[in-house]
């Protein structure tokens, strides 16, 4: 399973996160594979350790997938989310109040950019809530 989460705008105009992951099916080999999401670009960038980022939006909807450092997100509302590296992060808070992040180690963070064709398909699932009671 590939740890995703998903940042978007609500109807507030603030950020929100949920947590889930790509859905993957059996393949060949005893590989597990996901859907084709249909993809414009891809870019690589990388922050020194120590980095941050005031608030702002994505700029477009993309995937961005950590290779190394691990980050703290924050949407307007106070919450926070932690990315690692092999997590992607569904941006699609592309209005709004937007996020902010800061690496939290002392690695540098290294990640792809996946600029997704508008109305794409991500293979994204949300993780099932737990129950107050469970």
């Amino acid at each position: 399973m590939i740890r995703c989460v998903r940042l978007w705008t609500g109807e507030d105009n603030n950020s929100h996160f949920e947590d889930g992951f790509i859905e993957l099916e059996p393949g060949q080999r005893g590989d597990w594979l996901s859907s084709k999401a249909d993809a414009v670009t891809i870019s690589f960038q990388e922050t020194a350790s120590g980095g941050a980022f005031a608030w702002h939006t994505a700029p477009i909807r993309q995937l961005v997938i950590t290779l190394s450092g691990t980050l703290d997100f924050q949407t307007r509302d106070g919450e926070h989310f932690l990315l690692h590296p092999g997590d992607i992060l569904l941006a699609e808070d592309t209005a709004g109040s937007g996020h902010s992040w800061k690496l939290t180690d002392n690695s540098s963070w290294r990640r792809g950019y996946v600029v997704l064709r508008p109305g794409a398909h991500v293979p994204f699932r949300a993780k099932e809530k737990q129950s107050a009671s469970a």
